[in-house]
């Protein structure tokens, strides 16, 4: 039996737990927007800019319904398309001040809705990347084999499965180039009983605080100058083109009304761009796309 508030009470706890441990690592409280949908339903947004650890960063929930299910929805289940709609989720991008220090995003979300029979439909997607700067294996271990390790108690295929959808989803196809290292990816789940798919995405958002903090601290007090900073913001602009021209999640909330001000909270503050621009063989720039853009196995 489907319990959407069942669900509805972990993504607020879940949220509430995220915000209390980047709160500890920043220094700064995350500023509270509680908002309302006019079609239906609403949200908080909470979100730091200018902190000390984190440049900009955000953690949204929402619980939104709707009247006609967004194409970018229904993508991979026309039989639904245009159905009424519930959808709620706890989404965040987080980038660093520290051009050491990755960006990552995370997100899990429940839909529910009926097919054109009246029959009721319901999935979970979600999972998390990181995209680094500079890249340290340790740090892509680490963060890939938390991954693995909340997905293995609920199938051995489900990292490798996830993983390899991650690779293929976040990957700017016009630059035949991936935006960071990965991690997990999952959509339209809804395998085995509704407790199962449940249990299977609160294991994915609990693991995320201890998936990322760490590196975070690991990395906070490297020194950085100028080239690093200009670096960073050259890689940034990779992030911005994927979420504007790619990202389901994005289209989503703008196909369908959304929030324009949550639905943006993931673009970085400071972006360059520059025409035919490559880092130098050899330094530490170029090795991010030798060595880590690359899909390959980290566990």
């Amino acid at each position: 039996m489907v319990n959407t508030e069942a669900v509805k009470t972990y993504l607020l706890d879940l949220q509430a737990r995220i915000i209390a441990a980047l709160e500890q690592l920043d220094g700064k409280a995350f500023l509270t927007d509680s908002w309302q949908r006019a079609e239906g339903g609403g949200g908080i947004t909470r979100l730091v800019e200018e902190g000390n650890v984190f440049e900009r960063g955000g953690v949204n929930f929402s619980h939104v319904k709707g009247s006609t299910l967004p194409p970018s929805a229904a993508a991979n289940r026309p039989d639904v398309a245009g159905q009424p709609w519930e959808a709620m989720g706890v989404s965040l991008v987080l980038h660093p001040r520290n051009p050491y220090v990755p960006t990552v995003h995370m997100n899990v979300r429940f839909f529910s809705t009926c097919d054109t029979q009246g029959n009721p439909v319901w999935w979970f997607g979600g999972g998390m990347d990181l995209t680094p700067y500079y890249g340290f294996e340790e740090d892509a271990v680490h963060f890939h084999r938390t991954c693995r390790d909340a997905l293995t108690p609920f199938g051995e295929d489900l990292y490798p499965r996830f993983k390899k959808w991650c690779d293929n989803y976040f990957y700017l196809k016009h630059r035949q180039e991936a935006r960071g290292i990965g991690g997990v990816f999952f959509d339209d789940f809804n395998e085995g009983s509704f407790e199962h798919s449940f249990a299977m995405m609160r294991s994915v958002g609990d693991s995320f605080i201890p998936a990322y903090v760490p590196i975070a601290e690991r990395r906070q007090a490297i020194a950085y100058g100028e080239r690093e900073r200009d670096f960073q913001a050259y890689r940034r602009g990779r992030y911005v083109e994927f979420n504007l021209v790619f990202d389901r999640g994005t289209h989503f909330g703008l196909q369908s009304g959304g929030r324009t001000e949550s639905i943006l909270m993931s673009m970085p503050p400071v972006v360059k761009w520059r025409y035919q621009w490559h880092p130098e063989d050899g330094t530490p720039e170029a090795r991010l796309w030798t060595d880590f853009l690359p899909h390959r196995e980290w566990v």
